[in-house]
């Protein structure tokens, strides 16, 4: 099947395209049939050069366009866009009309400081948070006041509670024999 289709030539970062018919096998800058013409996407406006006539014959012999390629055979109005190519492109618009919205809703609440009203409202639900959070508070000091108590005790209970070592015993908890 032939394809008319771009061909890139140029330098890097410079890009320019032949418009050629091709193959659909064949690489992009690989083997061609014919060249029908010239675009330069970089030059303001886009410059196309088409020979219109032997696009029309290719197109009449069953060769079908790429989608920038009928994209350019619509400026230059040898064909209509296919209906396919239509809904894609207006897919596209409202998408990029979508993103720039929110954006810009982004960008506006970023900038605008809040509202009067609004303020309090934010605010409630951080002062209720603490009134929360101080019994809990006031119960754990208790709690560990309570055992703190307890702990002293129960060391000197087990202190008390201990045996004593005989007087003659050694300091280092040796028990001196009668050698």
């Amino acid at each position: 099947m032939l394809r008319i289709r771009l061909r890139r030539v140029g330098k890097k970062k410079q890009p320019m395209y032949r418009i050629v018919v091709a193959d659909s096998r064949a690489p992009r800058d690989g083997r061609f049939v014919e060249s029908l013409g010239y675009y330069h996407p970089l030059n303001n406006p886009s410059t196309i050069e088409l020979d219109e006539e032997r696009a029309r014959h290719w197109l009449d012999h069953g060769a079908q366009p790429s989608d920038r390629v009928a994209k350019i055979l619509a400026i230059k109005g040898i064909q209509e866009l296919p209906a396919k190519l239509k809904t894609r492109i207006a897919l596209g618009e409202q998408r990029a009309k979508d993103a720039a919205a929110e954006k810009s809703k982004a960008k506006a609440d970023a900038e605008e400081p809040p509202k009067a009203d609004e303020a309090p409202k934010a605010e409630a639900p951080k002062a209720e948070a603490p009134k929360a959070e101080a019994p809990k508070a006031e119960e754990a000091p208790k709690a560990e006041a309570t055992k703190a108590d307890e702990a002293p005790k129960a060391e000197a209970t087990k202190a008390d509670e201990a045996p004593k070592a005989p007087a003659d015993a050694a300091p280092g908890g040796e028990e001196k024999s009668g050698e």
